[in-house]
């Protein structure tokens, strides 16, 4: 509460053409849906919400205080909170289209230890050891994975365009890859010669020959069939 109050006192200080940039800047780096962690996320929310009425504060001094002034600075916090409430709810609007009954984030650590189904089985997720694409990778099926002008050359043959960084099941059905900055994952399913690349999703682990998938950090992981559907593209 204390860093938040001081923030408001900060902005009700400095001229209402400084304070409003710093808002706006807070507005594009959450709308840009950077790989923040979810307290950071939180923390630029907290400060949007609390800033808002320290830069209306900041306005009605510059207006002179009357009652011009004070009309102005509460029609700028309606307008502003109102955008800001239509943003918070674009930016969870995945958590909207959960079907009702599904756990929330906190609860996903546990439910992937429990027993699942007859007979019981414990979830344990392998993370991906992402290797460099210059370096020449033992494929678990037999033979080298190289890498040439951009592509991903097996041993059988096949070959991928793809990130430069790669990570094999740990049977070696699937291949992965991704770039080294930016969202995007090419998963390719070697026994049935298909890839899905996917924008916006990060491989979390995994589950056997199975990938799981996560948005964002500290969202639960789902199966890729979950998440693939009709995106999955060869």
């Amino acid at each position: 509460m204390a860093p938040m109050l001081a923030w408001l006192a900060a902005l009700a200080l400095l001229p209402w053409w400084l304070g409003l940039p710093l808002l706006l800047a807070l507005a594009a780096a959450l709308l840009l849906q950077l790989h923040w962690p979810a307290e950071h996320a939180r923390l630029l929310r907290q400060a949007l919400r609390w800033g808002l009425p320290g830069v209306m504060v900041a306005l009605q001094r510059a207006l002179g205080g009357g009652a011009f002034g004070v009309g102005a600075a509460l029609l700028g916090a309606l307008a502003g909170y109102t955008l800001l409430a239509g943003m918070e709810a674009w930016l969870d609007r995945d958590l909207r289209r959960a079907p009702a009954g599904t756990t929330s984030d906190a609860e996903w650590p546990e439910l992937a230890r429990a027993p699942i189904g007859p007979p019981a089985r414990i979830i344990e997720l392998r993370p991906p050891e992402w290797h460099a694409a210059s370096a020449e990778l033992a494929d678990p099926r037999g033979g080298r994975l190289q890498w040439r002008e951009g592509s991903y050359l097996f041993a059988d043959g096949m070959q991928v365009e793809a990130g430069e960084q790669c990570d094999f099941s740990p049977g070696g059905r699937w291949f992965a890859a991704r770039p080294e900055h930016g969202r995007r994952l090419l998963l390719c399913d070697r026994d049935h010669h298909r890839c899905h690349r996917l924008r916006g999703w990060n491989l979390y682990g995994w589950d056997g020959e199975q990938p799981w998938l996560q948005r964002r950090e500290g969202d639960m992981p789902v199966p890729l069939e979950h998440v693939a559907g009709s995106r999955g593209r060869r």
